[in-house]
Parts: C-alpha cells; sequence; structure tokens
C-alpha cells in the first residue's frame, strides 16, 4: 500500500491556514476477508502517528455488521475523525458479499449524515459537512446553512458530487467510492477500470471553478478480495495557498 503526502492548492485559501493537514482516508470495507483489513489498520496507525490537524474518512466503512466493533476501535486511534457513511454502510450495492449496518453513531469522533459543524483551526472558522449517501442515492439535495467559515469542506463518498455542488459553495471535497478501479489493466499511455470503465474522477486532485476534490483510492476493497495495478492508499494532504 501506499502512505502518500500531497500538497494540494485551493484557490481561496486563507493565508493563516497554509500548511493545514487533513489526512484523507476511505472506503475500509471491514467484515470481509480481505488484504484490505491490513491495509486499513497500517493507515490508521500511520495517521495516528502523524496527528495531522483534521482527519476526514469518507465511506464504505463495513461491509458486514460484525466489524462493527473493530471499525470503532480503529477510529478511537485517531484524532476526533469525522466520517460519513457510503453505499455500502447500507448494503446498497450489487454486490452479493454486503449485509446492512446500522451504524448511526460513533462512540469517538463525528458522524456527518447530512449535517456539519464549524471548527476553528489557527484562528479560523472550518466548516465540515457530511452527504447521507441515502440522500444522494434518491436523487435529492442534501442542504447545508452557510456559516461565515474561512474554509469550507464537503465530505461526500461519491465522485460525482464535484459536478453537481453550487459553484463556488465549497472549497475542499473529499470523496472515494471508486478504489482508483481496483482491477485495473494498464495499456499505452492509459489504462482501464474494468469495474468503472467510464468514471470521469478515478482517485487524484480535481477542480471545477474553484473548487477542489480529491479522490482517495481507498484501502479495502469489494466482490473480490485483491486489487491489481490499483494500490490502496491513505493521504495527508497539505494546503497551499496559491
Amino acid at each position: 500500500m501506499r502512505l502518500r503526502v500531497r500538497e494540494v492548492s485551493l484557490p481561496r485559501l486563507a493565508p493563516e491556514l497554509d500548511g493545514l493537514r487533513i489526512a484523507h482516508l476511505s472506503d475500509f470495507h471491514l467484515g470481509v476477508p480481505s488484504r484490505g483489513v491490513r491495509a486499513v489498520e497500517r493507515a490508521v496507525d500511520w495517521v495516528a502517528e502523524r496527528r495531522p490537524d483534521l482527519v476526514c474518512v469518507t465511506g464504505d466503512l463495513l461491509s458486514r455488521p460484525h466489524a462493527e466493533q473493530q471499525l470503532l476501535a480503529l477510529l478511537e486511534k485517531l484524532p476526533h475523525p469525522y466520517v460519513v457513511l457510503g453505499n455500502h454502510d447500507y448494503a446498497i450495492s450489487r454486490d452479493p458479499f454486503s449485509r446492512p449496518v446500522e451504524l448511526g453513531r460513533l462512540e469517538h469522533g463525528t458522524l456527518l449524515l447530512d449535517s456539519s459543524v464549524t471548527v476553528e483551526e489557527r484562528g479560523k472558522l472550518v466548516e465540515l459537512a457530511g452527504v447521507d449517501p441515502r440522500t444522494w442515492l434518491e436523487k435529492r439535495t442534501s442542504a447545508f446553512d452557510e456559516p461565515a467559515a474561512d474554509l469550507r469542506i464537503l465530505l461526500c463518498h461519491f465522485p460525482r458530487a464535484l459536478d453537481t455542488v453550487p459553484a463556488g459553495r465549497w472549497d475542499l471535497i473529499l470523496a472515494g467510492h471508486l478504489h482508483a478501479g481496483q482491477i485495473v489493466l494498464p495499456y499505452g499511455f492509459g489504462k482501464l477500470l474494468l469495474a468503472h470503465p467510464r468514471a470521469r474522477y478515478a482517485e487524484g486532485v480535481f477542480e471545477r471553478e474553484g473548487t477542489v476534490m480529491h479522490v482517495s483510492p481507498g484501502l479495502g476493497t469489494t466482490f473480490v478480495p485483491f486489487r491489481f495495478f490499483a494500490r490502496p492508499e491513505a493521504t495527508e494532504l497539505v494546503l497551499r495557498c496559491r
């Protein structure tokens, strides 16, 4: 797996927040046999050791209910994580191995289900909002108040959020879902994502009208318990002014 530190430039970032560090983890898929379990454990230990300013986790945490205590124990190691759920957490998937999970609270951290919080970092206000995947899949709009925040971050499991959010509403979107393709066939100067051949935002950093999005490659797996040319990754984003 890859433990990556990545600088991300934001058009409207306040100078006081230059260098702010955000750990972004996604797609644990705990509860089914997979090498991804070890990747999740390594990622959590790495983040706990580095102690970033913010920790964000963007969904698909559980594939089976019996792994809930394992998840809670892992989250306990992290500096106050902000968490959203994904479609697999509700077994809204074609994956025959997923089972729905009733995760309505966290013993450690903040679960954001069409809700938001505002925290202070370096004397500036940071809004953290999270999309409930059920709202997204029902094609409804998650409505958030607009606090007077200096940095506005949206956690949404689905990368297509970049195409649907109002222009200028968010400075940074954090997403996951696609596992960097999970099973990928390189060819020539490109690669074919077998599970999501038409995905526009498989992994990496993208921008639209002043909003920057980071799509995590994730850590776990679905359908088959391995990856091919799609390394799992834990990412620390270092925010930079332009």
